[in-house]
């Protein structure tokens, strides 16, 4: 019988009290979580504006966590090495800002980060699918992106569901990431269409119990059995 692959948890931290960011950081790590992804969002691409790398750079050093930088910015190339440079080992650009993908994601190979490729609602996986072979993470969006605390689209399983079979069939080593509305209630379905890594934010600093609580139980929704 296979093994499923162990669920990894990443927090956003789009949702933490900024005044505290550097104490919420270590209370993610002591919670749990796998690693953090940071929100960079310009104004432009998406309608909302968060962090910029010294910011991410000032907090490096506080935790162990792996730190992915998920760029939602409508030109990322000419800051790709500041995101690296600021401990982000995982860059993710959007396939709908590239018009070079496959130049941008080479760029980011060069850094010496992990690439990631997100993918908005409304784009196919045609766009990606002649670059998978410069990919390591590929971030379905399970929300329209510019804003914390969405609804999850449940539309969005068929996409995953059809990414894991993309992955699978090509027998490639790339991380299949789901972000939007990740919850207690939505984390198992994103499993059973195929994602194995989640990003959740307000369902990891808000909701019953502590952070430490909040996390096992997104790590046990996301759980899925293998039958044969």
């Amino acid at each position: 019988m296979p093994v499923p692959p162990q669920p990894t948890i990443v927090a956003s931290v789009l949702p933490a009290d900024f005044a505290e960011l550097g104490s919420q950081l270590l209370e993610l790590e002591k919670a749990g979580v796998d690693r953090v992804q940071w929100d960079v969002m310009d104004g432009c691409f998406v309608p909302n504006l968060t962090f910029g790398p010294d910011v991410i750079a000032a907090t490096r050093g506080l935790v162990d966590l792996g730190f992915e930088a998920h760029l939602m910015v409508a030109d990322p190339d000419p800051m790709l090495p500041r995101w690296v440079e600021a401990g982000c080992g995982i860059v993710i650009v959007h396939a709908e800002a590239c018009p070079h993908l496959h130049r941008t994601l080479g760029r980011i190979k060069e850094l010496g980060a992990r690439t990631g490729v997100a993918l908005n609602p409304a784009t196919p996986l045609a766009a990606v699918e002649h670059v998978l072979d410069l990919v390591d993470l590929l971030l379905v969006m399970t929300v329209n992106p510019g804003f914390g605390g969405q609804r999850y689209l449940a539309s969005m399983e068929s996409k995953i569901a059809a990414a894991r079979g993309l992955i699978d069939g090509r027998g490639l080593d790339i991380e299949l990431e789901v972000d939007g509305g990740i919850a207690r209630d939505t984390i198992g379905a994103a499993a059973r269409a195929g994602a194995t890594v989640f990003c959740a934010g307000s369902a990891l600093f808000t909701g019953p119990g502590t952070m430490a609580d909040r996390v096992a139980t997104l790590r046990a929704g996301a759980t899925v059995e293998v039958t044969v």
